[in-house]
This record gives C-alpha cells, structure tokens and sequence, in this order.
C-alpha cells in the first residue's frame, strides 16, 4: 500500500464543502486527486479551491483513468447503489460511502447481497462522530445516567416558514429538499436514529406520524415517533419538525436522557449532567460540524490501516434503514395529502 491513499471523490455537490476539508486535515495520509461530477463547473470549482489535479465528467472515466485506492461517493442518496456497484466492480478499491447506502432497506439489502471480496465499504454516518455526542457515549458508559429510563430527542427548527421574501430558509440552504419523496426521515433524522443506538443500544418503532407543512415540498418536514428499547423496553420519543415559529433556521438537537443516577441534557452543543455528578460542558458548533466530517474519514483511514472493523459498517447502517423503513410503513404517510 502506498504511504498516501489516492482518492477519488464522486459529486461536488453540498456536502463536498465538508469532505473535502476533512481529507485536506488528512492529506499526510490520503491525497484527493481527482473529482468526477456530471456538472464539470462544480467539479471544476471544487478542484481549483482543494488543489485537486484532475476532473472528470463521470465516476466511470474518473475510475477508468485514475490509480485509486479509495473513492468517496458524495452524490445524492439516490444514485448511491449505482455508484458503490460502479467502484466495487474495480476490485481492490475501498468505498467511503455518503448515507444511506440506498434509498430504502430492499435495495440496501440487495446491493450488500451483490457484493464480495475486493475493497471495503463504510458508510459515511457522520453524526454520531460529533464531540458532544462523543463525550455524551462517554458519560453513559461511566454510569453518570445509571439505568436509562426515559429518552427524548427533539429536532425543531422553523427552516420551512417562508420568511419575508417568500423564502424557506430550508430550501434556500439545500434546494434538493423540495424534490425528495422521503424528505426529514430518510434525509435528516436518519442521522439521530443512528446517534440514538450508538448511545442508547438498538430499538424497535412503536408508533410513528409524518405530516408535510406546505407546498412547497413533496414529502414531510414533521415527524413524531415512538420507539422502544429492545434490552429493557425502554420507550425513546423522537420530535421533528421544521416548521416551529420561533425556533432558528438551524435546528439544533435537543436530547435529554433520564436515569436512575442521572440525567444527561444535550441543547445544541452544550452538554450537562445533574444526579449523582454535575457536569457542564460546551463545544465549538461549528468546529463540531465539520469536525465530524473529519472525524468519521479519520476512523475510515484508521481502520483500513489496522483491519479493523468500521463503526458505521453496512450492516450497522441496515439497522438504521430499517427503523427508516419501519416508520414510513407505520405512518403511512400519503404525499399527495393536503398540508395542514
């Protein structure tokens, strides 16, 4: 293995502003040097910006040109399964892998089914990689919550009420949000139900609701759901909702634990304990933010060397998709309702 990994990143779309700094911290390890999108003014953009020598117009000339060890597919979800059948065909080569690995859990299932031999694929969760959720995993396992009785997480922002200009801050930020069919499930609270068993151990949805706030998207931007845990029957309530008057554009998740020795409160980046210990701890939002991005490439670079196996696997992230699954077949939730 070459002391440099060659990668090669697919997509220079929205998230790209947050790989591509990640792997400029990582570049005694792994050099970018080459980019595929099929908008080559994007790619183009993104390689004078991060020093990237080469662009292609598509992942298949990108991987037909270039002597990669890794490729990291930042395309949207939709074309996820395509992409990771297009760089596993190559053989040796290793797959960093945007969330989800596909659309829905049948699809993710059957393209983990194709799959044998050659490089290895993690898929890229980087939510749990956030230091306050880092620091909070800590806490429990030192038992500053003791035995878990309650749990509720609570995404709330007020990025889809129009502001004066007629905007949503929401779809100004990530304009695809107005296209997508399974929109705060699948593309934002996928990243708490997987934060949520990396804390608090795999669970199972009891009952959920999904309703949309407007016309201007096509799926829904509120959710509240009911799981429960499977060690102990424990019951974790998730709220979503972007549409709050009086909440920021950003949300910030709101979590708070409640034990027999403790409680454990998360407000956005500040993190408090009160019980048996008190503790009182802030992080940088934003050097968070990119910090996970950083942080789940880093444990990806770290487990190639060492062999070791991925936190966010495949088969972790199925577990994931599968509560997604579940909570759209419980909601039954119809797109071409009326928003209320």
């Amino acid at each position: 293995m070459r002391q440099r990994r060659r990668v090669g990143i697919i997509g220079a779309g929205w998230v790209t502003q947050y790989h591509l700094p990640a792997w400029s911290a990582l570049s005694e390890r792994a050099e970018v040097v080459a980019i595929a999108d099929p908008q080559l003014d994007a790619a183009q953009a993104k390689a004078d910006a991060f020093g990237i020598k080469a662009v292609y117009a598509s992942a298949a000339e990108m991987l037909d040109a270039e002597d990669l060890d890794i490729v990291d597919i930042c395309a949207p979800r939709e074309y996820h399964a395509e992409l990771v059948r297009l760089a596993a065909a190559r053989g040796s080569i290793d797959i960093l892998c945007q969330k989800p690995l596909a659309t829905s859990l049948p699809k993710a299932e059957a393209l983990l089914a194709e799959m044998s031999g050659g490089g290895r694929l993690m898929v890229h969760e980087n939510w749990r990689f956030r230091p306050w959720y880092r620091r909070l995993k800590q806490w429990l396992d030192e038992g500053l919550a003791g035995d878990i009785r309650q749990v509720q997480l609570d995404f709330l922002s007020s990025g889809m009420i129009a502001g004066a200009d007629g905007l949503r801050p929401a779809l100004v930020r990530q304009p695809f949000f107005a296209r997508q069919e399974r929109l705060l499930v699948m593309e934002v609270l996928i990243h708490q139900l997987d934060s949520l068993r990396y804390l608090v151990g795999e669970m199972e949805v009891v009952v959920a609701h999904l309703e949309r706030s407007n016309d201007d998207i096509v799926a829904e931007d509120i959710a509240a759901i009911t799981l429960r845990r499977i060690t102990d029957g424990g019951l974790v309530q998730v709220t979503g909702n972007l549409a709050v008057h009086g909440m920021p554009p950003a949300p910030r998740d709101q979590l708070r634990i409640f034990g027999t020795a403790g409680s454990l409160l998360l407000d956005g980046n500040r993190l408090t304990a009160a019980g048996r210990e008190q503790r009182d701890e802030q992080f940088d939002s934003d050097a968070g933010y990119q910090g996970s991005y950083t942080g789940a490439i880093t444990h990806f670079l770290d487990s190639l060397h060492a062999g070791t196996p991925f936190e966010t696997s495949p088969q972790d992230n199925l577990r994931t998709l599968r509560l997604v699954e579940d909570i759209y077949r419980l909601a039954a939730f119809d797109p071409t309702a009326k928003p209320r």
